[in-house]
This record gives structure tokens, C-alpha cells and sequence, in this order.
């Protein structure tokens, strides 16, 4: 009787072993799969497309505390980054905003910190504003800033070397500033896209907030990927 029962038991747990071994390989195979079809979805959802055309939507002026948070919401719904360059007061107003801009992977240049255009007599008035700015962004951030937007496009060169700072312009200006129609300010900046493009708009008005992500929605249609100024630049 006992060795039948011992017999029983052998079997019992080599049968116990077998269906061990079973469900590992099972969760094995299931483990591996599954890794297989995330990778695979990663791969797909990163990868731009065999034709894409970048181009940069660039935004001057900001923060500002009502309309750069629905403009920021709207990228990041789409997946869009951008590149804001900011005055310095307006930074210091809203830094939460400038903080925000850098988690959500947009590019943060300078506008200088009160707007002030470059003329013959107020270079070194420019140059210490472009210092200050710089200043109050890599406190907010941590990061140092390369790009700058000169105002009204007022450059001199020599601050290149002096600052170590590189200018940025732009291809397409629909002068969203002085116009409230957002359709109008599509429609310009539409018929003007193409490849490596640079629009200059503004986040300091609800029409250009609305414009600014139909644009994206649109020209995402005919292919383009909107990516920051420095992969326009140097890639």
C-alpha cells in the first residue's frame, strides 16, 4: 500500500513538473511575441515618412499667459514641436510656461528682453538685453541658449562671435501681428510652404493660435513634418 501510494505521488509530481515546464514555455513564447509587436509598433510610430518634407513653425514675442498654453496644448495633442523665441520680461512673468516649453521638447531662443530693434547708437543696449535674456532662460531651464531671433531682423554679425549665439530669420511671414483673421493668415502662409521653410508667426494673439494648428493639420496632410529650426539648419 504505501509503496503504491509513493508510486502515485512520483507520478503525480512528474506530471505536476510537466505542466510547470509547459505553462513557462507558454509565457516564454507569450513574453517574446509580445516584445516582438512592440517593437514592431515602436518602429512604425517613430519613423517619418519615406517622403517627408520638414518645415518649422517658429513663434516670437511669448510667453504669453492666455494663448501660449492652448498653442502648446495643440502641439502636443498633434505631436508637433516648435521653436519660441522668447523676450525676456515675458519669461520672467511666465516661467512656468518656459519650463513647460522645454519638457514638451521645443526649441527656446531669444527675442532679446524688452523687443528692442538694433540701430547705429543702441548696440551695446542690444547686446547686454541678449545677455540678460540668456540669463533669465538658462535659470529657468538649466540649459544654454543658441538661437537667436533679432527683431525686426536687425543683426550684427560680430555678436555671433562675441556671443556665441546664432541668428535665425525665416522664409514665410504672414504678418499674422497686424491681421485677426485666421484664415487669411492660413491661407499666406500655405501658398507659401515648402521644403525647409521657416514661418514666423506670433503667440500673443488667438487668431495665430487658431491658424498656427491648422496649418500643422493641413500641410501634415500633404506630407510635411514639422520639426525646430536647428534641424532645418544643420541636417
Amino acid at each position: 500500500m504505501e509503496r503504491s501510494h509513493s508510486i502515485f505521488m512520483e507520478k503525480s509530481f512528474n506530471v505536476w513538473l510537466l505542466m510547470a515546464g509547459a505553462f513557462a514555455a507558454l509565457c516564454l513564447i507569450g513574453s517574446a511575441v509580445r516584445a516582438e509587436s512592440l517593437g514592431t509598433v515602436q518602429v512604425i510610430g517613430s519613423a517619418e515618412p519615406e517622403n517627408a518634407k520638414k518645415i518649422a513653425l517658429t513663434f516670437d514675442d511669448g510667453p504669453h499667459p492666455v494663448y501660449t498654453p492652448v498653442l502648446l496644448d495643440g502641439l502636443a495633442k498633434r505631436k508637433v514641436k516648435a521653436t519660441f523665441f522668447i523676450t525676456g520680461e515675458n519669461a520672467e512673468v511666465c516661467p512656468e510656461l518656459v519650463k513647460r516649453m522645454q519638457e514638451e521638447g521645443h526649441l527656446i531662443g531669444n527675442h532679446t528682453y524688452s523687443h528692442i530693434q538694433l540701430t547705429q547708437d543702441n548696440r551695446e543696449q542690444f547686446k547686454a538685453e541678449l545677455m540678460k535674456t540668456n540669463t533669465i532662460i538658462e535659470e529657468i531651464t538649466g540649459q544654454g541658449v543658441t538661437y537667436v531671433r533679432p527683431p525686426y531682423g536687425s543683426w550684427d554679425k560680430s555678436f555671433e562671435k562675441e556671443l556665441n549665439m546664432i541668428p535665425v530669420l525665416w522664409s514665410i511671414d504672414p504678418l499674422d501681428w497686424c491681421c485677426d483673421d485666421a484664415a487669411c493668415v492660413v491661407r499666406k502662409v500655405e501658398s507659401a510652404a515648402e521644403e525647409n521653410a521657416i514661418i514666423l508667426l506670433h503667440d500673443s494673439y488667438p487668431s495665430t493660435v487658431t491658424a498656427a494648428l491648422q496649418i500643422v493639420d493641413d500641410l501634415q496632410k500633404q506630407g510635411y513634418v514639422f520639426v525646430t529650426v536647428e534641424e532645418i539648419l544643420f541636417d
